[in-house]
């Protein structure tokens, strides 16, 4: 079957371009079908925000109204946030009391994504997994070959970001082998440098500013991440200015 070339052609090309760059949506997915259900019963309530494509910036949130400056796009329950208090409420909450030195909320909120994520169908924490990115492209997880490629600037930066998972990697094995009771798999085969490299970047691209007080448990390090599932879906162009409370 010919390509069409003519006029009803270049016209029908240019509608799905701008379809695709206004959005394409992807609500009708599984996934998002699954989380959506997962947040309501979580007591999140929404209508106007659909998960979509977009050219140029990829994954994102896409409006079914047309907003105005200062509207509030999306509003979630502290229930649906990841943070320390969710990590401290589950079953590694223990060992993380225990242990010394504390660690810090950064490697609470890494250890809990990669055991939830090893934990399969039984976490509760699933349907949200289940729309996380699989790998990341973040500087950090460039091969060294490839780092050495890059502008003085940017190689430094990604330098410095392999430098600090690897020194978190080696600095918490004793911790993770703690958590050997809680895990018929040696430990060292879930919390591999790959797992904690994933749930860093998880953390350090997704997360939201939330203040958390501090807890005698955990390190100095500021307690100031939260998860928020769909929320993080949103994306923008860097031309736009956006504000979150």
């Amino acid at each position: 079957m010919k390509k069409s070339r003519g006029r009803t052609g270049r016209r029908r090309r240019r509608k799905h371009s701008k379809s695709f760059m206004d959005g394409v949506n992807c609500s009708h997915k599984l996934e998002y079908i699954k989380l959506k259900k997962w947040l309501k019963e979580r007591g999140f309530e929404d209508s106007t925000l659909r998960p979509a494509e977009f050219w140029g910036t990829g994954r994102g949130l896409m409006t079914t109204k047309a907003l105005q400056a200062g509207d509030l796009i999306i509003s979630l329950p502290e229930k649906c946030l990841l943070t320390t208090g969710t990590v401290l409420s589950s079953c590694l909450g223990g060992y993380i009391v225990k242990w010394k030195p504390p660690v810090s909320p950064l490697l609470a909120l890494c250890t809990f994504l990669i055991a939830e994520k090893h934990a399969g169908e039984k976490s509760p924490w699933k349907p949200y997994l289940d729309v996380l990115p699989k790998t990341y492209t973040c500087s950090a997880c460039l091969e060294p070959d490839v780092i050495n490629l890059l502008p003085i600037p940017l190689k430094k930066k990604a330098q410095e970001q392999k430098k600090m998972i690897q020194e978190l990697f080696r600095s918490s094995k004793a911790f993770f082998s703690s958590l050997q009771p809680l895990f018929a798999e040696n430990t060292g085969t879930i919390f591999n440098y790959s797992a904690l490299e994933w749930a860093w970047c998880t953390i350090n691209t997704r997360t939201i500013y939330m203040k958390h007080p501090h807890r005698e448990c955990f390190s100095l390090e500021p307690d100031v991440y939260a998860l928020a599932p769909y929320l993080d879906l949103l994306n923008h162009s860097p031309n736009v200015q956006v504000r979150s409370s």
